[in-house]
Protein backbone atom coordinates (compact mmCIF):
# COMPACT_ATOMS: atom_id res chain seq x y z
CA UNK A 1 0.00 0.00 0.00
CA UNK A 2 1.36 3.72 -1.05
CA UNK A 3 2.54 5.85 2.04
CA UNK A 4 0.04 8.22 2.79
CA UNK A 5 2.79 11.33 2.29
CA UNK A 6 5.74 10.41 -0.23
CA UNK A 7 8.41 12.92 -0.37
CA UNK A 8 11.08 12.97 -2.99
CA UNK A 9 14.13 14.83 -4.32
CA UNK A 10 12.82 17.56 -2.24
CA UNK A 11 14.62 20.77 -2.24
CA UNK A 12 13.98 24.11 -0.85
CA UNK A 13 16.23 28.17 -1.20
CA UNK A 14 14.61 31.25 0.52
CA UNK A 15 16.12 34.13 -1.54
CA UNK A 16 16.23 36.99 1.37
CA UNK A 17 17.38 40.50 0.39
CA UNK A 18 20.38 39.51 3.00
CA UNK A 19 21.67 35.86 0.64
CA UNK A 20 20.64 32.91 -0.72
CA UNK A 21 19.36 30.23 2.24
CA UNK A 22 19.31 26.55 1.19
CA UNK A 23 17.21 25.29 3.74
CA UNK A 24 16.50 22.01 2.44
CA UNK A 25 18.36 19.21 0.15
CA UNK A 26 17.51 16.30 -1.46
CA UNK A 27 14.81 14.91 1.28
CA UNK A 28 13.96 11.73 -0.21
CA UNK A 29 10.86 10.62 2.61
CA UNK A 30 7.62 8.13 3.17
CA UNK A 31 4.95 8.76 6.16
CA UNK A 32 2.83 6.18 6.69
CA UNK A 33 -1.02 6.40 7.17
CA UNK A 34 -1.71 6.46 10.64
CA UNK A 35 2.55 7.09 11.39
CA UNK A 36 3.36 8.70 14.37
CA UNK A 37 7.00 10.52 12.44
CA UNK A 38 8.77 12.85 14.81
CA UNK A 39 11.73 15.30 12.89
CA UNK A 40 14.55 16.23 15.39
CA UNK A 41 17.87 18.17 14.68
CA UNK A 42 19.31 21.55 15.21
CA UNK A 43 18.02 24.73 15.09
CA UNK A 44 18.31 25.67 11.17
CA UNK A 45 18.02 22.44 10.14
CA UNK A 46 14.75 22.28 8.14
CA UNK A 47 12.14 20.57 10.05
CA UNK A 48 9.80 23.32 10.57
CA UNK A 49 10.30 24.56 6.90
CA UNK A 50 9.58 20.84 5.90
CA UNK A 51 6.61 20.90 7.77
CA UNK A 52 5.51 23.98 6.39
CA UNK A 53 5.63 22.65 2.84
CA UNK A 54 3.49 19.99 3.78
CA UNK A 55 0.91 22.60 5.73
CA UNK A 56 1.25 24.34 2.37
CA UNK A 57 2.32 27.39 4.04
CA UNK A 58 5.60 27.39 2.26
CA UNK A 59 6.51 26.76 -1.91
CA UNK A 60 8.71 23.98 -2.63
CA UNK A 61 12.01 24.86 -5.24
CA UNK A 62 12.47 21.55 -6.60
CA UNK A 63 10.99 17.85 -5.95
CA UNK A 64 7.82 16.93 -5.30
CA UNK A 65 5.19 16.60 -2.54
CA UNK A 66 2.20 13.56 -2.84
CA UNK A 67 -0.55 12.93 -0.81
CA UNK A 68 -2.23 9.55 -1.66
CA UNK A 69 -0.50 9.38 -4.81
CA UNK A 70 -1.74 12.59 -5.64
CA UNK A 71 0.25 16.03 -5.65
CA UNK A 72 -0.03 17.83 -2.59
CA UNK A 73 -2.98 20.47 -3.08
CA UNK A 74 -2.41 23.31 -0.59
CA UNK A 75 -6.43 22.97 0.54
CA UNK A 76 -5.94 19.23 1.29
CA UNK A 77 -7.68 18.83 5.25
CA UNK A 78 -4.84 19.11 7.84
CA UNK A 79 -4.76 20.38 11.08
CA UNK A 80 -1.39 22.58 12.51
CA UNK A 81 -0.96 22.90 15.87
CA UNK A 82 1.96 25.66 16.71
CA UNK A 83 3.89 26.39 19.63
CA UNK A 84 1.82 29.33 20.17
CA UNK A 85 -1.34 28.77 21.21
CA UNK A 86 -3.08 30.81 18.57
CA UNK A 87 -6.64 30.38 19.92
CA UNK A 88 -9.23 33.77 19.43
CA UNK A 89 -8.95 35.30 22.46
CA UNK A 90 -13.07 36.16 22.00
CA UNK A 91 -13.93 32.44 21.51
CA UNK A 92 -14.70 30.54 24.46
CA UNK A 93 -12.93 27.14 24.46
CA UNK A 94 -15.92 25.32 22.44
CA UNK A 95 -15.98 28.18 20.24
CA UNK A 96 -12.99 27.90 19.35
CA UNK A 97 -12.77 24.44 18.57
CA UNK A 98 -16.52 24.91 16.26
CA UNK A 99 -13.98 27.56 14.15
CA UNK A 100 -13.35 25.00 11.00
CA UNK A 101 -16.51 23.54 11.25
CA UNK A 102 -18.24 26.91 10.83
CA UNK A 103 -15.82 27.44 7.73
CA UNK A 104 -17.55 24.13 6.19
CA UNK A 105 -20.90 25.64 7.22
CA UNK A 106 -21.52 23.31 9.81
CA UNK A 107 -24.97 23.22 11.29
CA UNK A 108 -24.83 24.69 14.93
CA UNK A 109 -25.79 21.37 16.70
CA UNK A 110 -23.43 19.87 14.61
CA UNK A 111 -20.47 22.15 15.38
CA UNK A 112 -21.28 21.60 19.40
CA UNK A 113 -21.68 18.16 19.35
CA UNK A 114 -18.49 17.75 17.76
CA UNK A 115 -16.66 20.22 19.83
CA UNK A 116 -17.41 18.78 22.64
CA UNK A 117 -16.69 15.73 21.50
CA UNK A 118 -13.29 16.48 21.07
CA UNK A 119 -13.19 19.12 23.91
CA UNK A 120 -13.76 15.49 25.81
CA UNK A 121 -11.39 13.51 24.22
CA UNK A 122 -9.05 15.99 25.74
CA UNK A 123 -9.92 16.19 29.52
CA UNK A 124 -11.67 19.42 28.86
CA UNK A 125 -15.32 18.87 28.24
CA UNK A 126 -15.54 20.62 31.91
CA UNK A 127 -13.89 23.96 30.21
CA UNK A 128 -16.29 24.61 27.19
CA UNK A 129 -17.37 27.67 27.68
CA UNK A 130 -14.16 29.06 29.66
CA UNK A 131 -12.24 31.48 27.32
CA UNK A 132 -8.68 31.52 26.81
CA UNK A 133 -7.28 34.13 29.69
CA UNK A 134 -8.77 31.74 31.90
CA UNK A 135 -7.41 28.39 30.78
CA UNK A 136 -3.72 27.65 31.52
CA UNK A 137 -1.13 27.01 28.78
CA UNK A 138 -1.33 23.28 28.73
CA UNK A 139 -5.08 23.54 28.70
CA UNK A 140 -4.70 25.99 25.92
CA UNK A 141 -3.11 23.81 23.93
CA UNK A 142 -5.25 20.88 24.64
CA UNK A 143 -7.99 23.34 22.87
CA UNK A 144 -5.74 23.98 19.83
CA UNK A 145 -5.31 20.43 19.51
CA UNK A 146 -9.50 19.60 19.61
CA UNK A 147 -9.96 22.16 17.22
CA UNK A 148 -7.22 20.94 14.91
CA UNK A 149 -8.54 17.40 14.82
CA UNK A 150 -12.47 18.66 14.77
CA UNK A 151 -12.52 18.52 11.45
CA UNK A 152 -11.34 15.15 11.05
CA UNK A 153 -8.36 16.22 8.80
CA UNK A 154 -6.17 13.82 7.35
CA UNK A 155 -2.91 14.57 8.71
CA UNK A 156 -2.26 16.40 11.92
CA UNK A 157 0.73 18.63 11.62
CA UNK A 158 2.73 19.84 15.38
CA UNK A 159 5.44 22.26 15.38
CA UNK A 160 7.08 21.98 18.86
CA UNK A 161 3.66 22.36 20.45
CA UNK A 162 4.96 21.56 24.42
CA UNK A 163 7.59 23.61 23.85
CA UNK A 164 6.89 26.21 25.80
CA UNK A 165 5.39 24.56 28.54
CA UNK A 166 6.53 23.69 32.00
CA UNK A 167 8.38 20.16 32.16
CA UNK A 168 5.44 18.19 34.09
CA UNK A 169 2.40 20.23 31.84
CA UNK A 170 4.82 18.98 28.75
CA UNK A 171 5.00 15.41 30.14
CA UNK A 172 1.20 15.34 31.04
CA UNK A 173 0.44 16.61 27.34
CA UNK A 174 2.98 14.06 25.81
CA UNK A 175 0.74 10.91 27.33
CA UNK A 176 -2.57 12.58 26.35
CA UNK A 177 -0.91 13.26 22.40
CA UNK A 178 -0.29 9.58 22.69
CA UNK A 179 -3.54 8.36 24.05
CA UNK A 180 -5.37 10.48 21.04
CA UNK A 181 -3.44 9.79 18.09
CA UNK A 182 -4.04 5.69 19.90
CA UNK A 183 -7.73 6.66 19.57
CA UNK A 184 -7.92 8.46 16.43
CA UNK A 185 -5.46 6.58 14.00
CA UNK A 186 -4.52 9.75 12.38
CA UNK A 187 -0.96 10.93 10.88
CA UNK A 188 1.06 12.80 12.46
CA UNK A 189 4.36 14.63 11.78
CA UNK A 190 5.76 16.37 14.87
CA UNK A 191 8.56 18.45 15.32
CA UNK A 192 10.69 18.80 18.31
CA UNK A 193 14.33 19.65 19.41
CA UNK A 194 13.15 17.65 22.61
CA UNK A 195 14.83 13.78 22.17
CA UNK A 196 13.01 12.17 24.92
CA UNK A 197 9.64 13.78 23.88
CA UNK A 198 10.44 12.41 20.33
CA UNK A 199 11.53 8.94 21.61
CA UNK A 200 8.04 9.29 23.76
CA UNK A 201 5.62 9.77 20.90
CA UNK A 202 7.06 8.59 17.87
CA UNK A 203 7.18 5.48 15.48
CA UNK A 204 10.32 6.75 13.82
CA UNK A 205 12.31 9.59 14.36
CA UNK A 206 13.91 11.19 11.42
CA UNK A 207 17.01 12.94 11.90
CA UNK A 208 18.11 16.57 10.14
CA UNK A 209 21.81 17.99 9.74
CA UNK A 210 21.40 21.38 8.98
CA UNK A 211 22.92 23.73 5.98
CA UNK A 212 21.44 22.50 4.38
CA UNK A 213 19.24 20.48 5.90
CA UNK A 214 19.35 16.67 5.04
CA UNK A 215 18.38 13.73 6.31
CA UNK A 216 20.56 12.01 8.08
CA UNK A 217 19.35 9.10 9.42
CA UNK A 218 15.67 7.62 10.23
CA UNK A 219 15.16 5.96 13.30
CA UNK A 220 12.82 3.48 14.12
CA UNK A 221 11.50 3.07 17.57
CA UNK A 222 10.27 -0.34 18.47
CA UNK A 223 9.96 0.50 22.31
CA UNK A 224 6.32 -0.93 23.48
CA UNK A 225 3.48 1.55 24.85
CA UNK A 226 3.14 3.13 27.00
CA UNK A 227 7.13 3.83 27.22
CA UNK A 228 8.97 4.17 30.13
CA UNK A 229 11.52 7.59 30.02
CA UNK A 230 13.55 5.99 32.34
CA UNK A 231 14.31 2.62 31.09
CA UNK A 232 17.93 1.80 29.44
CA UNK A 233 16.65 0.82 26.22
CA UNK A 234 14.31 4.57 26.28
CA UNK A 235 17.74 6.18 27.22
CA UNK A 236 20.07 4.31 25.11
CA UNK A 237 18.33 5.64 22.21
CA UNK A 238 17.68 9.10 23.09
CA UNK A 239 21.95 8.88 23.62
CA UNK A 240 22.08 7.28 19.77
CA UNK A 241 20.06 10.13 18.56
CA UNK A 242 21.55 13.03 19.82
CA UNK A 243 25.00 11.30 18.93
CA UNK A 244 23.85 11.29 15.18
CA UNK A 245 22.80 14.94 15.57
CA UNK A 246 26.17 15.93 16.73
CA UNK A 247 28.60 14.33 14.82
Amino acid sequence: MPAKIQIRNLRKVYDTPERRVHALENINLDVQDGEFLCLVGLSGCGKTTLLNILAGFVEITAGNVMLDSKPLDDNYDKGVVFQEYALFPWRTARRNVEYGLEIRNVRSEERKRIAMEYLKLVRLEEFADFYPHNLSGGMRQRVAVARALAFDPQVLLMDEPFGALDAQTREELQELTVDVWQKTKKTVVYVTHNLSEAVFLGNRIVVFLPRPGRIREIIPVNLPRPRDALSSEFISLQREIDRLIRA
